[in-house]
């Protein structure tokens, strides 16, 4: 089976596969397919955040360190989402950590160059910025419903 360009996976993704095909192009020429196996960091918090990834398949643990317990994964995300999103705003730190839980391959992109891309075009940057955005809400709306649970019933003594 023949592998597929950058843009064809990008036309695939669903973070991505319903932008213009000249937005897709300019994403894809800053793109490049990765695989890594599980265990692999992605990402440790308040590490560099120079990257993000779009992923294809495998699922990756955010986790974030607490002191005297290590790292705790407080979520595992799956096949078309985004990794990845402290790049887009200064410090450029990650908040998170990242680990491959089961081995992924995913379109890896530099912070910089996306970066370029939207400074280059604002409704590009609308676009993308706004996606991410969803993405951010929909993992802090799966966070409190975590804690929902965990908190919604005190504990019998």
């Amino acid at each position: 089976m023949p592998s597929l360009s950058v843009f064809d996976l990008l036309a695939v993704h669903h973070f991505v596969a319903d932008l213009p095909g000249d937005w897709l192009h300019r994403l894809a020429a800053v793109g490049h397919p990765v695989y890594y196996g599980t265990g692999h960091r992605l990402m440790r918090e308040d590490g560099n955040a120079d990257r993000f990834w779009l992923l294809h398949n495998g699922t990756v643990a955010i986790d974030f360190c607490v002191p005297g317990r290590g790292d705790i994964v407080i979520e595992r995300v799956g096949p078309s989402t985004l990794i990845g999103w402290s790049w887009l705003t200064v410090p450029y730190r990650w908040q998170f950590g990242a680990v491959v839980a089961e081995e992924i391959r995913a379109v890896e992109f530099g912070a910089a160059a996306v970066r370029n891309l939207i400074d280059e075009d604002p409704e590009f940057g609308r676009e993308l910025t706004t996606r991410i955005l969803r993405v951010t809400a929909d993992r802090l709306q799966a966070s409190r419903h975590r804690l929902i649970e965990l908190y919604a019933y005190p504990a019998v003594a």
